[in-house]
Parts: structure tokens; sequence; C-alpha cells
């Protein structure tokens, strides 16, 4: 039966890495994985999931206006699919992680998304609130704040590395822009 999983974390905990060799897994197995990640992240290029360890592969885009269950249809009418892998899940919209939930209950796809559970003020991204309501499994990936303790927050870096508390809650970035760490360290960079 197929499920809906929510892989998040904090930043570098390697969710880039996972989706990819699960990805490359079903591939090993001649099954079809379709990969995709959010159009505003283009980090690495356009349509492309790549990991800090140097895995990539391509991806098809999905923005704001995307249905996903109508592309993803699509796609499965053109040749079966195996599994869904989504990439920087924390994007989607509440609707976006519905029509997700219709290509498991009616397509019968296992759909995996991958992504940030809360943004650098401590917030639920819309996309990861629907998920961890609605996903089948929760599955939380680990990284480590520079203390050793488990990293469950980020924070956002200015131009002089000092962490931030205002802005809006999307600003692509990578370890320039942002930082893993845990709860105490979070709250002592942001003085609270």
């Amino acid at each position: 039966m197929a499920q809906m999983y929510f892989y998040y974390s904090a930043m570098n905990a390697g969710k880039s890495t996972t989706l990819l060799q699960s990805s490359f897994n079903y591939r090993e197995r001649g099954m079809n994985a379709v990969i995709f990640t959010a159009e505003i992240d283009n980090r690495n290029g356009v349509g492309i999931v790549s990991s800090r360890i140097g895995l990539q592969s391509d991806a098809h885009l999905y923005n704001s206006t995307t249905d996903m269950f109508d592309a993803i249809n699509t796609l499965h009418q053109d040749e079966k699919i195996h599994c869904i892998m989504i990439d920087e899940c924390q994007f989607l919209s509440k609707q976006q992680v519905y029509q997700l939930t219709e290509v498991v209950d009616k397509l019968h796809v296992p759909v995996l998304c991958y992504g940030l559970r809360s943004d650098f003020l401590g917030e639920l991204f819309e996309g990861s609130q629907y998920l961890l309501a609605w996903a089948d499994k929760l599955i939380e990936l680990k990284t480590i704040c520079h203390c050793g303790r488990k990293a469950n927050m980020v924070v956002r870096l200015d131009e002089s590395g000092r962490a931030i508390a205002e802005g809006d809650q999307v600003a692509i970035g990578g370890n320039d822009r942002y930082e893993s760490v845990c709860r105490v360290h979070y709250k002592e960079a942001l003085g609270k």
C-alpha cells in the first residue's frame, strides 16, 4: 500500500543525499522514480537536486502554481511511476500537500518528501505543517550543532556572520547564510 513519507531536519542533515540514494535504489531495480524540486531554489542549477557530497540528479520543477496531482498523473500516464520524491518540500502549499495525498490515495504511488521542518524564526513552513499533519510516516534526519548536541533549529546569518531575527521567511542560501544549531545555541544567537 502506497504511503506519504516526510523526511525532515535542520539544514545539512543529508536530506538531498538520502533522496538521491533512494532514487538510485529504485532505478537500480528497474523502477521509475521521479524527482521534483522547488523552482525557487536554483543554487545548483535549474531542475537539479544536488547534495553537499557531490551527488546530483535532474528533477522536474514545481512552483506555487503547480498542480502536483495533475503534473504527476500526466507523467504516470506516459510511463508508470513507482515512486515520487520531492526535494525542498517545505516550499509546498497546503493545497499541493493535499494533491500529493491524492497521488498516494488515488494513483497508489508512494510519495517521499524531504525538507526543513521550520524556518530561521522557529516557525513551521506551510508545506512542513501539512506534511507533519497528513503524512503517513514522519522520519527525522539528524545533524549536529557545533557543540555536539542535536541541531534542530536554523539561524540565518547576515554578511558578517551574525544571527538575524527578521526578514522574509524564504531566502535561498546555504552555509553562507544559515547554520544549524541546537535550541540552546539558537536562543543564545538571537539573544533570547
